[in-house]
């Protein structure tokens, strides 16, 4: 067997690898598998303290109550919503057809439309109602750190919560 030198060392290696799009969010291993480089990232203080009992059970029961309220529907989803992550804490929403959440406008009111069907899951059975609780709130209620929502192509809006 021969081994051939290139040329390119380790650390030439490495440096190409730091200037690829994309490195220094290495650490979120889902960007180029599920979605894009997030185009913006966003911080939200959320207005609720999380659940006592937020665990990634009750976060994946959320997600799979969610997905089956849209499987009922007469119509195929538009979306695929799941969650990700060591403990589930990571809740990303792709579109599944070209045209929809390519925009942040879009974004803004495909969530504002998921505030509603969150509180009919019964993860909110027993939550206070509060009108003024937006979809990020009732997420971050959970235990949810990020979401993370795609076109699926090349459109990506992150929102990590504080």
């Amino acid at each position: 067997m021969t081994i051939r030198r290139t040329g390119i060392s380790f650390v030439g290696v490495l440096l190409i690898g730091l200037a690829l799009p994309g490195a220094a969010h290495s650490a979120d291993r889902h960007v180029g598998y599920y979605y894009p480089h997030p185009d913006q990232v966003e911080t939200y203080q959320a207005r609720a303290d999380v659940f006592a009992d937020a665990t990634a059970i009750r976060r994946i029961g959320f997600v799979t109550a969610i997905t089956i309220s849209r499987l009922q529907r007469p119509y195929a989803p538009s979306t695929a919503i799941f969650a990700k992550g060591k403990n589930a804490e990571k809740l990303i929403i792709v579109a599944l057809r070209a045209g929809r959440l390519d925009t942040i406008y879009r974004v803004r009111a495909y969530l504002a439309s998921l505030s509603a069907v969150a509180r009919t899951t019964p993860a909110f059975q027993y939550a206070p109602a509060d009108d003024n609780l937006t979809f990020f709130d009732l997420a971050r209620m959970l235990g949810f750190e990020q979401i993370t929502i795609s076109d699926g192509a090349t459109f990506t809006h992150q929102v990590k919560f504080q």
